[in-house]
């Protein structure tokens, strides 16, 4: 048996003392909303607040079809341009194109035109005061230290990414080709081709990003969504917002997402949409694989089979087992 654990060695790449930086372009893709109504264009699409979002912020939240399951989930901030507003969206790069496309189908006579950018899409981690300070050369000032803040820099857009208790600042870092020049030039060419553990932060801090193959399987609260702060039940309508509203206030939602590591490597790769079973009912599978990064993975189960403590099993009952970590977050069952 070979014991894991959720993060990744550090590689060769990344100096002691000095920051960790990962290209994450393979794995995410940015969108832009542009246009005079691209705030009430996506304000009526998406499960969070977007006309109120603030300048210095960026926000985390969903796209549901109509019967209320996650297309996708992504992180986004104002993008707004002397001329006209502005909106862009971090998602999974598998479903970047196959979004801007069914967006595309209800912009009708709305003002926005909706694109995929050639922005570079960086993670950078800060595990030491001197990779802080290193950090904030290469970018051009101090940044943003509590999650969800944003900086617009010379060097790009600097957004506070949520951790683990406990762990090291991180941020994403997003930018076009000319503002990699310099102090930022230096950093981008050192990040780590490999973001397995830049992935497997994400995990730990019960961030649900839906990809190609777990599209149309979850409602935003069985990954949590509403916990790391994705819906808004104020904002208004949205596609999938009578669903998601029904299971909010009545107190329905049986399932949530469950974060925890494998205690040893599978013999085929643990992926994405991958059955998980709960150790007592061996005849069905009793949730989902929703991410997964080397050992760490999130996973969507019933509330009961949490509270029965048979370790979770990965696509088979007899498959390797899940030994369960406490989110930063609670999960606190409804009604």
């Amino acid at each position: 048996m070979t014991l894991n654990t959720p993060f990744p060695a550090p590689t060769a790449a990344q100096r002691e003392g000095a920051p960790n930086v990962y290209a994450l372009d393979s794995d995410y893709a940015v969108l832009q909303a542009v246009g005079a109504d691209a705030l009430t264009f996506l304000q009526g699409q998406l499960t969070n607040d977007v006309a109120g979002l603030p300048a210095d912020a960026a926000r985390f939240g969903g796209y549901c079809t109509a019967k209320g399951r996650l297309l996708a989930t992504m992180a986004y901030w104002r993008a707004d341009t002397e001329e006209v507003p502005g909106v862009r969206l971090l998602v999974r790069r598998d479903l970047a194109e196959a979004l801007v496309k069914r967006l595309g189908m209800f912009v009708l006579r709305a003002k926005v035109k909706l694109s995929l950018t050639e922005l570079r899409v960086f993670g950078v981690e800060a595990p030491q005061t001197t990779a802080l300070t290193e950090v904030a050369e290469a970018a051009g000032a101090q940044l943003p230290a509590q999650a969800w803040q944003r900086a617009d820099l010379d060097s790009g857009t600097w957004i506070a990414a949520p951790a683990a208790a406990g762990a090291s600042p991180r941020w994403w870092w997003i930018a076009a080709l000319d503002q990699l020049a310099g102090n930022a030039a230096a950093l981008a060419a050192s990040a780590a081709a490999d973001a397995q553990a830049w992935k497997a932060a994400d995990i730990a801090a019960g961030l649900p990003w839906i990809q190609a193959s777990t599209q149309d399987v979850f409602i935003p609260q069985t990954v949590n969504l509403e916990l790391v702060g994705g819906v808004s039940f104020t904002k208004g309508c949205y596609p999938g917002q009578e669903v998601v509203a029904r299971s909010h206030y009545r107190g329905t939602v049986k399932r949530r997402m469950a974060y925890g590591v494998l205690a040893e490597t599978p013999p085929a790769p643990a992926a994405a949409g991958v059955d998980v079973f709960d150790g007592e009912r061996e005849d069905e599978p009793s949730g989902r694989i929703v991410d997964v990064a080397g050992a760490a993975v999130l996973f969507e189960t019933p509330l009961a089979a949490l509270e029965t403590g048979h370790a979770p099993r990965v696509g088979a009952p007899d498959g390797p087992a899940i030994t369960v970590t406490a989110l930063p977050y609670a999960i606190v069952p409804q009604g």
